[in-house]
């Protein structure tokens, strides 16, 4: 990779702990913002590279959540996905 563009920043909907969301996959809420960072910005999916996502407190639904959302979103399987989970 040799230059690094932001091109949009989404977040998911912030929720009480076992409240609304509790039944919704942590990927597949994180596969919706990586579709609507896109559509922001007019991007395709397959001109992305790599997708890194932040998740505080990761409860191990998925070992790495960036990849299962970019999969769920019905992105390329040649894009990887990096989760970082700093505490």
């Amino acid at each position: 990779m040799m230059e690094v563009v932001v091109v949009s920043a989404v977040r998911t909907p912030i929720g009480r702990y076992c409240g609304a969301l509790r039944d919704v996959p942590v990927y597949r809420l994180a596969g919706l913002v990586l579709n609507e960072t896109i559509k922001r910005a007019n991007v395709k999916p397959g001109q992305v590279d790599e997708v890194i996502m932040g998740q505080s407190y990761q409860n191990g639904e998925c070992a790495n959540g960036a990849r299962m959302a970019l999969l769920d979103a019905g992105w390329p399987v040649e894009i990887a996905g990096i989760t970082i989970d700093r505490r």
